[in-house]
């Protein structure tokens, strides 16, 4: 089935000359995000699949490499407990693990007086850990400082609960 719509020259040129009066949130761009610095060890593949996560959602990123991440972990004062395979930093706060995110944005939105958010271990489903097969588990992200942790969000993979 053939159409007899086409659009002319001019046709098209007006159609754009009017889009910068069209309201506002049709056509605003999103609020740059801050980078991620994240560092992990060079042959970790889920840390390279978190960020890519990240990048997905609109975060640039940046990878550093060490073979030492343990001394990052204790310069940015993440708690053993807490620890997983990689470790980041972004607007001040510090990411340990499979930080979804959408816990990102909220943490960034909210900006609560802490070091930051970790996802322990490596929870399966977790953003970087959701491998085809995989069945997501139910994983909790925390907010922590040097003396204090508390549940920031529950996710289920990528979705919270």
């Amino acid at each position: 089935m053939r159409s007899n719509f086409m659009i002319s020259r001019r046709g098209l040129l007006a159609g754009l000359a009017i889009m910068p009066v069209l309201p506002g949130p049709l056509f605003a761009q999103m609020p740059e995000l801050p980078l991620v610095t994240m560092t992990k060890d060079p042959f970790c593949g889920c840390c390279s699949a978190w960020a890519e996560h990240l990048e997905v959602a609109g975060f640039p990123v940046r990878v550093v490499e060490t073979g030492e991440l343990h001394v990052v972990k204790q310069r940015l004062g993440v708690p053993a407990e807490l620890a997983s395979c990689h470790t980041a930093e972004i607007g001040g706060y510090v990411l340990e693990g499979h930080v979804p995110a959408p816990a990102v944005r909220r943490l960034l939105a909210k900006q609560p007086s802490a070091t930051g958010l970790a996802v322990p271990g490596m929870p399966a489903g977790s953003p970087g850990m959701d491998y085809p097969g995989v069945t997501p588990e139910p994983y909790e992200v925390v907010l922590f400082d040097h003396s204090e942790q508390a549940i920031f969000a529950r996710f289920l993979g990528t979705q919270e609960l």
